[in-house]
């Protein structure tokens, strides 16, 4: 066990932003993550505390005043399967890619839509990521997390986790009280492909995919992700800076008036979600820049660190992009990544 004091961050969040851990403790066990609290406590019964997984959705705007615990815990477990479907129990600190290309080499289906989105396992829940028509929710089954305060370990159900659009219970009403171990997935053994959604069939037919397999979905999904979102290794970002808003059927049809390119879907509830992408671009956003903070110039929705920005400079860029696109359209966007 090694308790670091004002450790940069740097190398532990995808905008590559230097904010400074007042403690910091990486674990690979629940045993661990129990003795480190219990040490900490000791030295600083008061210290808040913070969970850090890839840090792939996390924007730091100052020095955090608290023990940053780092999520290591790996392993990928089939632990078992019926006729449908195969259950695979997976360590929060797994690389979620490596986990979608292990499942896509396995043959177990549900998750080659979420090819190459950053971050771990464990954040897969918390944020009910999202892309190309699917969800985390859809092969969601159980996750297994350390409540901080009573020492338990508590098992969660998909209805436990009150899943929501890039939503759950972990990013509000249990906000830093728990810390998410392993997530079981529920995957088909045959697969219903996904490809009605973005442009995975123009990608599979450039590919020239002739027989439709979870590998090909895959890797179309990778090469459209490539195409348009910078490699964070190259340029900080944290993917998706904003959630795409949804309005009413009678405010759509308002804005469709004034915007005829309105680039909207319908949800199942019968509002509709708009493109943010889109209402950002359209607001003289998408390649701008100001010193190393940026609004990337293939990707509207992607907010960049081009080098030394600081998060409060990031957070600022923001907060403009926010403003003029309410001043245009009347619409809210809300940030996706987590503030610090």
């Amino acid at each position: 066990m090694q308790i670091h004091e004002n450790l940069s961050l740097r190398q532990y969040n995808t905008f590559g932003i230097d904010a400074k851990a007042k403690l910091f403790a990486d674990f690979n066990s629940v045993t661990q993550l129990q003795e480190i609290l219990q040490y900490v406590h000791h030295l600083s019964p008061r210290i808040p505390r913070m969970i850090l997984g890839g840090g792939s959705n996390v924007l730091f705007t100052q020095d955090v005043h608290a023990l940053v615990l780092k999520n290591g815990i790996t392993g990928i477990e089939l632990v078992k399967e019926d006729e449908q479907f195969v259950y695979v129990k997976v360590g929060a600190g797994v690389n979620w890619h490596s986990f979608v290309l292990h499942c896509v080499q396995q043959g177990w289906a549900g998750v080659e839509n979420l090819s190459l989105i950053p971050g771990n396992a464990g954040a897969s829940p918390m944020q009910n990521i999202g892309a190309y028509g699917a969800e985390i929710k859809d092969v969601f089954e159980e996750l297994e997390a350390y409540h901080l305060n009573d020492k338990t370990v508590v098992r969660f159900s998909a209805a436990d986790c009150a899943f929501g659009y890039r939503e759950s219970v972990f990013k509000r009403k249990f906000k830093d009280q728990f810390v998410i171990l392993t997530v079981t997935y529920r995957l088909r053994k045959n697969p219903i492909f996904q490809t009605s959604y973005g442009a995975i069939n123009e990608e599979l037919e450039k590919m020239g995919v002739k027989e439709l397999s979870i590998a090909a979905i895959s890797q179309a999904v990778i090469n459209i992700r490539s195409s348009k979102l910078p490699d964070p290794k190259q340029i900080g970002n944290a993917g998706s800076f904003f959630k795409n808003p949804s309005i009413s059927k009678e405010q759509y049809d308002q804005l469709k008036n004034e915007f005829a390119q309105l680039v909207a879907y319908v949800n199942a509830d019968g509002t509709m979600k708009l493109a943010a992408g889109w209402l950002i671009e359209q607001c003289g956003w998408k390649g701008y820049r100001k010193g190393d903070a940026g609004c990337h110039a293939k990707q509207a929705l992607v907010l960049v660190n081009y080098g030394k920005a600081t998060g409060k400079e990031i957070y600022e860029l923001s907060e403009e992009i926010l403003q003029s696109v309410k001043a245009k359209f009347g619409v809210e966007l809300e940030r996706e990544v987590n503030i610090v």
